[in-house]
């Protein structure tokens, strides 16, 4: 299966031009200021890219979908895009988990409290999944800001070294882009803009499961 990745487009989606393939993930933050043309317009252009499959999920910037259930999202989409919010999908064997879920940061969508309170979502993760999908990085994996701080879930970190999926997939930290090998786990972040909000000159990853 030929998957790409990419994320945190804020509106600036139209800009990329995909290769295509079987799987599209998009990590989290399709709008900018998360209103529901912003959010409407990046379905128009996500169901319109050449892949047989597409999935996404929330941001923090993405309020729109705050207002909704995952099944009142998914209603309202394309046959063949998924939308995840603590949720799952298998597509041809391949166990997928989405969480827009992210550490509190100045009341932004989809926030939780570090500690108990976002580790009730980590807890959901199944133990099979193959691709995990989060908006925000694991503590110290790929999620250090311009200011060398390291802001990453701590209780992410343990969820997805106790699962082990084969790719953790996820943004939120646009200039910790790139990807890693840790034993069973490749963490990919696929931010595609930078630090100011430009898109970089490779905006995605593109791989076969």
């Amino acid at each position: 299966m030929q998957i790409t990745t990419l994320s945190d487009t804020h509106g600036l989606h139209h800009q990329l031009q995909l290769p295509g393939g079987d799987l599209l993930i998009h990590a989290g933050d399709v709008c900018n200021r998360g209103t529901q043309e912003e959010a409407t317009n990046f379905i128009d252009w996500f169901e319109k890219q050449s892949y047989t499959y597409k999935i996404f999920i929330a941001g923090n910037h993405d309020f729109f979908f705050e207002n909704f259930t995952q099944q009142e999202i998914q209603d309202i989409l394309p046959k063949n895009i998924f939308y995840l919010n603590d949720t799952g999908i298998e597509i041809d064997g391949i166990n997928i988990w989405g969480s827009p879920i992210t550490p509190e940061f100045h009341n932004w969508a989809f926030n939780r409290k570090r500690g108990e309170e976002i580790n009730k979502h980590w807890q959901l993760i199944p133990n099979n999944t193959d691709i995990l999908i989060t908006h925000g990085p694991a503590f110290g994996i790929l999620d250090k800001t311009m200011h060398n701080l390291n802001v990453g879930c701590e209780k992410l970190l343990k969820a997805v070294k106790n699962i082990q999926p084969k790719y953790h997939v996820f943004g939120h930290i646009h200039e910790a882009f790139g990807s890693l090998n840790e034993k069973e786990t490749t963490y990919i972040n696929t931010s595609s803009l930078d630090l100011f909000y430009k898109i970089r000159n490779t905006p995605f990853f593109h791989f076969t499961f």
